[in-house]
Formats: C-alpha cells, structure tokens, sequence
C-alpha cells in the first residue's frame, strides 16, 4: 500500500493550519450529494494523489470526480509536479485514509483509464470533494458527461478562494487575465481559469466563438463545437447572449489562432457579478 511519508506529511499539514491555509473540517453534507445514487462502501487503503484513491471493496482506482487536485508525476517520465502536489495529497490522506467512505455516483461512472469515477461520502457524512475545495486544495474540474452539484462545487471554491486559502495564494493557479493574450500563450497546454469581457460572441459554420479581443487571430478565444451545441440548449444557456458579459471560462489552452479554450459544457463558464 502506496502511504505518504509520514514526517512530509505532518510538515505539510501542520504548516497549513498554522498558516490558516487548511481550516478545521467542516462535515456537512449538501443536500445535492443526498440525491446522487449510491454505490459499494469500503475502508480507503491507498491514497494516491489529491484526487484519487483506492478502496479495499472495488479492484479500480476511484477518481473523485469534479475535481482536480495539483497533479504528481506517478510514473510519468518528464512530467513535473504541480505546486502543492504534495500538500494535496497529504491533505486528502487526512481526511480519509483509513476511513470507511461510500461512493454516490453522477451520470457516468467509469472513465476511458478504466478508473471509477465518484462522489466521496466519508463515514460521518463529510462530502470529500466539497472539502478539498473549501480547504484549497483542489479546482473545480467538470466534463459534459459528468457536471453534476455544480452550484455547491462553487460555492466551496469560492469560499477558498475568496480566503486565499491554499493552492490560490499560489501564482501557478492564479486567475488568467484574458486580455493578455501573450501570456496565455506561455501557459498552452495547462488548465487555466480565464476572465475577462466577450468582446463579441458570433456562430461561424460549425462553430460558436466568444472573443475577447480585438483580433481573433492573435487574442483569447473561446471555442463551442456545433456537437456540443445541445448540452447548452439543454441547459438554458445562449453562449451567443455572452456578448458584453464578463465571464470566466476554465479549460485546457491550447493554441488555434492565439490561446482559446475549447469549451464543452456550460459549466465550464461563469459569470461574474458586477461590482
């Protein structure tokens, strides 16, 4: 059984709560998680990053879905960790290793690496990704197959983030400007939360594009694929209503005429409040 080292975890948890940055555990469960389908319970035997575990009932490693925590390379030749990876992963360890803990599952529950994807209810009720958002120690992180709680997801984040708790006091996870088109080209290929005002929203042939500068061949753009198209009718939401709002937008950058974040689902976009 993969264990944190002990003395790197103490370090790291005790240097948080002394910091403010990890708050005591507040075990409330939102009513939302209460509506979810439940599945196996089971003692939590490996606890492999800030975001996936292994339990003693199931063979598949448990992604906890809606989240994304600091990555490790776990194996990866060439990949460097992310800041507080390791905090990350001390972090979850302490609210639940060795603890029994019951999945509640969303719409889709097993990814294409064959892992188990699941919401995490620990033994006393405590909502394990709700948690590791409110202590700063991971991101919201949805797919269109998968995006359920998304307004209780938030409001956790929100809640670290507006503390500066965690991994937001670091500059790796700062908010993106979507004005600076030159640095957001440094930053392709990473997850990046990026805000700023549609400049304009217009459909072209297959697609939906939000910009956000004067030149959509060099600046910040935001990109909705005709597939995708009926998610957001679904949902109610008018990507092309966008227009003059100021939004944030979270996703993989990737270079197509300037830095764009190719969006899937409306959740991947939220406004902002004036003010």
């Amino acid at each position: 059984m993969r264990k944190l080292r002990p003395i790197l975890a103490v370090f790291v948890l005790s240097l948080g709560l002394s910091l403010g940055l990890i708050p005591e555990t507040n075990a409330a469960e939102p009513a939302g998680v209460a509506t979810l389908p439940l599945g196996p319970s089971g003692n939590v035997i490996d606890v492999i990053d800030g975001d996936t575990i292994k339990i003693d009932s199931i063979d598949a490693d448990i992604r906890l879905v809606g989240i994304q925590a600091p990555k490790l390379p776990l194996g990866r030749r060439g990949f460097q960790s992310w800041p507080l990876a390791d905090a990350a992963r001390a972090a979850l360890a302490d609210l639940i290793d060795g603890r029994t803990v019951t999945l509640a599952f969303g719409p889709t529950r097993r990814d294409r690496n064959g892992r188990t994807l699941a919401h995490i209810l620990r033994d006393d009720g405590l909502w394990i990704q709700g948690e590791m958002l409110r202590l700063g120690m991971a991101r919201i992180y949805t797919f269109a197959d998968n995006r359920v709680l998304i307004a209780e997801l938030r409001a956790q984040e929100r809640d670290a983030r507006n503390a500066k708790r965690g991994i937001w006091a670091h500059p790796f996870y700062a908010i993106r400007d979507a004005g600076d088109a030159e640095a957001l080209k440094r930053e392709t290929g990473s997850f990046q939360i990026v805000a700023g005002v549609v400049r304009d929203a217009a459909k072209v042939r297959e697609r939906i594009y939000l910009n956000f500068g004067a030149d959509f061949r060099t600046d910040f753009t935001v990109s909705i694929d005709r597939r995708d198209w009926r998610t957001f009718d679904r949902a109610g939401v008018d990507p092309l209503a966008l227009e003059g709002a100021k939004i944030e937008v979270r996703g993989w950058l990737v270079s197509r005429n300037g830095p764009m974040i190719e969006v899937t689902h409306p959740e991947q976009i939220e406004p902002i409040p004036s003010g």
